[in-house]
């Protein structure tokens, strides 16, 4: 739910936006800002019976031994309120008899019942309340209480608690039954923990109660402030007035808009979040989707996303949609090198990552009476998971979310292209563009800034545009999961301690997947250097050396590697905002030149500062090939060519000083004609299939990808829309599919 301030914004952005369209309303116009309008007054209700101020408790929640009551009574002290332990103050004086007592009088199931029985005639107000570990498992009594407070959860090390748990001596807890041991039962619990809490306090291993207690205070501090993680255009242009407000987005307000109003993209206003050294020591043993929901959560406010709906999308994302468990899996290829394998989602490439959770992210920003068209440039892999993510929401929002993906007609793989089409469903359609990516990506921009033509579909189809593009900061950030993941599995399988540094390589054109590393450091993970690996469309390679980002006499070549044959790099734009310490006139007045005159070059103080953390190089095709061959040669390794550019790169520029993470960032099965030439296998053409099945027959690694070989046995083809390169008719065929969508 949005916060009643977010309502207020998201009221005046849909005035204004009727006011600035100079046409006459429909009924149907009319309609869609009053309902806009309702859910701005609905809202308000929400803010008015969630606001934590005044009479609202705290209420510590945990497993047993967690240290909810030793830390509820430091926060009372520090607060001067009254604290209560629902086990003492309440359930004792209820039963007259000890709470060990009456779980051997009664069981488990009826404990249960009576536990949930006495929290429901209690009522408390302005107090820290400290609950028991199985309160959580009783729905209508943690409704009850959650009515007027915020629940915090102690997420305390599981080893932590089983320590302590000995060291007080309890040997039974709730739901425990012979032959369960402590441990199963406490990881069973957690799911009920995940259900109720409002903020999570992530405690590392050996914090002190103390400690602790000051985590749940800034918990809560980060709550009520609903107005202190909002933001900008990274062409924002900051005010020499400090008292004249910013115009900042909330989270919520980036992620639907996904384009900045001035043609820049959305920042953070402040600093990435950081952890701690104890708490990344306490991911290490974590799954991929408990490090994903800790670092989100930190980075999403829960009034944009309260921190368990956010909990239910990753689950959704991760949990059965990807071929290996691991989500993301590390393995050591050779010597220093680690290959990152970014390939096991449902599409077979890196973009399955963000574009298995934004859907989800996306349809629970947007009002419910809103109609949203998701227009997406793709280089190649894109295109086929932006459709695959946004057709598995439910029934309803796919009814008011839909999705339009342009390709290059001639500049994607056959694969490639195959998959765009096969991935078309209801609310999804693929149209080829006879251009480039360049092109597309630049047209989608442009129609996004068409205020006319944006202002004419929502007066008269009631439909909003949006993209699913790394442009928008809901795609990106789930991309910093992945890279810090990579880097706790290398502490995990003991190649390095904690501290120690990794540089990381990664096959770069859009310049995203990189700058989510550079997030990942910035939240704690010790990436030295990023390596920046270019095919032969090298304008970021040159641009590292140089400073100087030149489109002038490049043409755009077709290559191997076609997801980064790109000369416009959209997030390059972010990262120098970054750099530039937020100067949003510098990025205006550098990137229009770009625009208009084809180049731009950075100051020298600004070239310095980006060659300390990046270093660049490209790969020719031979030397792509070559790569894969030699690597499959002496590792029995199958890389996809995005994988070899980097490695080649990495090859040629890492120190081996310290290990070096290589992103493979799609599945060889994808590119089989470049891989069977690579390996020097003369049936290049035979069917995708026949294909796919003869490179399965050399028992390489990765396995083929089952996902990947079942779209080669797909026998219907499906019917496609090709256009010009023309943004007009681009225009026309996106408001021809929201008639068909929407109408």
């Amino acid at each position: 739910m949005f916060h009643f301030n977010r309502c207020q914004r998201l009221k005046k952005i849909t005035q204004k936006c009727f006011s600035s369209i100079h046409v006459k309303m429909d009924k149907h116009a009319q309609r869609f800002l009053s309902r806009t309008f309702a859910l701005a007054e609905l809202r308000k209700s929400w803010y008015s019976t969630h606001s934590l101020v005044g009479d609202k408790n705290i209420i510590l929640m945990g497993p047993p031994g967690a240290g909810k009551t030793t830390v509820g009574r430091i926060i009372g002290q520090k607060l001067g309120c009254c604290v209560i332990d629902v086990d003492d103050d309440i359930l004792e004086k209820t039963w007259n008899m000890s709470v060990s007592e009456k779980l051997q009088d009664v069981g488990n199931e009826q404990f249960l019942e009576e536990e949930g029985k006495a929290v429901l005639n209690f009522s408390a107000s302005g107090s820290v309340i400290s609950l028991t570990g199985s309160n959580p498992m009783h729905d209508a009594s943690m409704w009850h209480l959650k009515k007027n407070g915020v629940i915090v959860y102690l997420d305390v090390p599981l080893l932590d608690l089983i320590h302590r748990l000995k060291l007080m001596k309890i040997d039974r807890i709730v739901g425990r039954d012979s032959g369960t041991s402590m441990k199963d039962l406490l990881k069973f619990r957690r799911q009920y923990y995940k259900k109720w809490y409002d903020a999570r306090v992530f405690c590392e291993s050996g914090a002190s109660p103390e400690e602790v207690a000051d985590k749940v205070l800034n918990a809560i501090k980060r709550y009520q402030d609903v107005d202190s993680e909002t933001f900008i255009s990274t062409r924002h242009v900051w005010p020499k007035d400090c008292e004249q407000k910013v115009s900042a987005k909330f989270f919520s307000e980036a992620v639907i808009e996904g384009l900045a109003s001035d043609g820049g993209l959305f920042v953070p206003a402040k600093e990435f979040p950081k952890l701690s050294c104890g708490e990344w020591k306490s991911l290490v043993g974590a799954t991929y989707i408990e490090r994903a929901q800790i670092l989100l959560e930190r980075c999403i406010h829960p009034a944009d996303i309260p921190a368990a709906r956010l909990g239910e999308m990753i689950e959704t994302a991760y949990g059965e949609n990807f071929a290996c468990s691991k989500i993301a899996p590390v393995r050591h290829l050779s010597g220093n090198q680690f290959i990152l394998e970014l390939f096991h989602g449902p599409t077979g490439s890196f973009k399955d990552l963000s574009l298995q959770l934004m859907p989800h992210i996306f349809a629970h920003c947007i009002p419910p009476s809103c109609n949203y068209m998701i227009l997406v440039a793709t280089s190649g892999d894109t295109g086929s998971a932006v459709l695959n993510g946004f057709s598995r929401l439910n029934k309803n929002d796919k009814q008011r979310i839909a999705v339009v993906t342009f390709f290059p007609e001639n500049g994607v793989s056959d694969f490639q292209k195959a998959q765009i089409i096969g991935s078309q469903r209801e609310n999804g359609w693929a149209v080829g563009v006879e251009s480039d990516f360049d092109f597309c990506q630049t047209a989608i921009k442009r129609i996004f800034n068409d205020s006319d033509f944006t202002g004419f579909l929502t007066v008269e189809y009631g439909t909003i545009l949006s993209s699913a593009n790394s442009i928008n900061w809901g795609r990106l950030l789930p991309q910093v999961v992945y890279h810090a993941s990579a880097y706790l599995d290398l502490v995990s399988q003991g190649f390095i301690s904690f501290g120690s540094p990794v540089d990381v390589c990664i096959p770069t054109g859009n310049f995203g997947n990189i700058l989510a590393a550079v997030y990942a450091k910035m939240m704690g993970i010790p990436i030295r250097k990023f390596i920046c690996a270019s095919n032969q469309n090298r304008v970021l390679t040159d641009f590292i050396k140089t400073g100087h980002y030149d489109l002038r006499e490049r043409k755009l070549a077709q290559t191997f590697s076609p997801s980064i044959d790109i000369l416009k790099s959209s997030n390059l734009e972010r990262h120098l905002h970054l750099m530039a310490n937020k100067d949003g006139q510098l990025m205006t007045e550098l990137f229009n030149q770009l625009e208009s005159q084809h180049h731009f070059q950075i100051e020298k103080v600004l070239v310095e500062k980006l060659q300390q953390d990046f270093v660049a190089d490209w790969c020719s095709e031979g030397e792509c090939l070559a790569a894969i061959n030699s690597t499959y040669n002496t590792s029995g390794y199958i890389l996809d060519p995005h994988t070899a550019v980097a490695k080649v790169v990495a090859d040629r520029v890492q120190d081996k000083t310290c290990p070096v993470i290589v992103s493979s960032t799609a599945h060889y099965s994808k590119f089989a004609p470049a891989i069977m030439q690579a390996l020097k296998i003369k049936e290049i053409n035979e069917t995708s299939s026949s294909q796919l099945y003869l490179l399965g027959s050399y028992n390489a690694l990765p396995p083929l990808h089952e996902a990947l070989l079942e779209r080669t046995k797909q026998q219907e083809k499906m019917e496609y829309q090709v256009c010009a390169a023309d943004v007009n008719v681009l225009k026309s065929h996106v408001e021809k599919l929201i008639q068909n969508q929407f109408i």
